[in-house]
Order: structure tokens, then sequence, then C-alpha cells
């Protein structure tokens, strides 16, 4: 308890640190916002004291460097009698682009021993730069063609789309035409078939025989062509005992029998004929 009353007192301190004179905002207390203010004010804590260590050690860089810079000038006073004050403009400008490119170069003083590796990694830093370019420039290259040969590919695609499309529509005007066919025959069919069943009903009705009727004249439509087809090999086997030249008696003996059975199938399919006929 006493451990979860120093948090909160902790967290309200920070709190009111951080917001000075402005209203600290409405937040609800209970265990767990105290936690998690108690281990943001640590973390906010420990950040301050880091950014702290850094600005002094910038301050002490930077009364080191006023130090050096001040013994500088004095050795140089000493040594050759010369000051900053005494250069012209144009050694001002020296001086000052020597500076500025210490600074930009990030070297620890102005001496060619500082110069010239920076120099040295700067140049590295630029070939670096450079390569890195050119590769770049390759891969922006082959993106461009990829991009490219996407949008041909992109532009067939909706030409073979827009094809697709009307070969559909064609197609579909087709079916619907077939389909509007298709209705108006299964109509007709069903008219004829009514028209046929009421034909028969009506014949039946005048006592016409059963074996006339459209079924049954299929029936013999088709046992008529049977029975055409069944004659052809007994025409051909008519012709081989025809060209027979030896034992001609015998020969004409199986010439009655085929004419006989011709006779008979030609009378029964002349029959059929006159039946389908009437």
């Amino acid at each position: 308890m006493e451990a979860r009353e120093e948090k909160e007192t902790q967290v309200a301190a920070w709190l009111k640190k951080i917001f000075g004179d402005h209203p600290i905002p409405q937040y609800e207390v209970n265990p767990r916002t105290t936690e998690i203010l108690y281990h943001l004010s640590e973390r906010n804590k420990v950040r301050d004291r880091d950014v702290h260590l850094v600005i002094e050690d910038l301050k002490q860089k930077a009364s080191e460097y006023e130090s050096e810079a001040k013994h500088l000038q004095d050795l140089l006073m000493e040594s050759v009698n010369f000051s900053p004050a005494n250069l012209s403009s144009t050694g001002s400008r020296y001086l000052n682009a020597l500076v500025d490119s210490a600074v930009a170069l990030e070297t620890k003083d102005t001496s060619l021993a500082s110069f010239i590796p920076a120099v040295n990694d700067l140049t590295s830093d630029l070939f670096r730069t450079k390569s890195k370019n050119e590769e770049i420039k390759l891969e922006l290259g082959k993106l461009e063609k990829n991009l490219t040969a996407t949008l041909v590919l992109e532009k067939c695609l909706q030409e073979d789309l827009k094809k697709a499309e009307l070969h559909l529509s064609t197609e579909r005007a087709k079916v619907d035409n077939r389909l509007q066919n298709m209705d108006f025959l299964k109509a007709k069919s069903e008219e004829f078939r009514f028209g046929i069943k009421a034909a028969e009903e009506q014949l039946s009705a005048r006592g016409m025989d059963a074996s006339l009727s459209h079924q049954s004249l299929l029936a013999l439509s088709e046992k008529l062509a049977e029975l055409k087809r069944q004659t052809v090999p007994l025409k051909k086997k008519l012709e081989s005992y025809l060209d027979l030249m030896p034992n001609p008696s015998l020969a004409q003996v199986k010439i009655e029998e085929a004419k006989r059975e011709l006779d008979t199938i030609e009378a029964e399919l002349t029959k059929k004929v006159d039946m389908m006929e009437l």
C-alpha cells in the first residue's frame, strides 16, 4: 500500500513538472494507470539524465575547443605576431572557408593530416554514392522496361477482354435466338402431338385399323427399311449363283429357291407399302 502511494506521489510530481502552469488532464486513478505513468516517469527521468550528460559533454567540448582556439591564437601571435583581425578581406574569406571545410569534414583541426583522410573518406563516399546511383539507374531502367511490358500486356488484355465480351454478346444473342426457336419448336411439337392424338382418336372412333396409326406406320417404315437391308445380301447371293457354270441343274434349283425367297420378301414388302399408302 505504501509503495502504491509512493508511486502515485511520484507520478503526480512528474506530471506537475511536465505540464508546469498548465492544468493536468483528468485521468482515472487506478493501479493500472498509476503503474503505466510510473514507468513513463522513470523512463523520462532516465532520458533527462542522458540528455543532461550529453549537454554537459558538449559544453565541456565547446570549452575545450575555445581553449584550444585561444591557445592557437596566442601561439600564432607569439610566433609571427599575427592576428586574424589583421587579415585582409580575402584572407578572412580563405580562413573562413578553411574553418567551414573543417567543420563540414568534421576534422579535429585544420592541418593537412586531418584534411587528407577526411577528403579521402569523402571521396570514397562519393564513389560509393555514384556506384549506388548507377545501380539505382540500372534498377530503374529494368523497372521502366517491366512497366512498359506490363502496360503493353495490360493493353493487350483489355483488347482481348473487349473481343471476348463482343464474342460473348454475339454468342448470347445466338443462344437466345436458339432458345426462342427451341421454344417455338417445342410449342409446335406439342401442337402436332395433340393434333395427331386428336386425329388418331377421331380415326379410332370411325373404326380405323390400329395398324394404320402413326406409331404403327413408323414401326412399319422401320421394318420396311430392315427388309430392304436384308434383301441386299440375298440379291448378291443370287447374283453369285447366276455366275455358276458347272452343274446347271443344281444351280437352277438354287436360283429358283432364291427367287422364291426374294418373291416372298418382295410380296411382304409390297403388302407393307400398300398398307402404308392406305
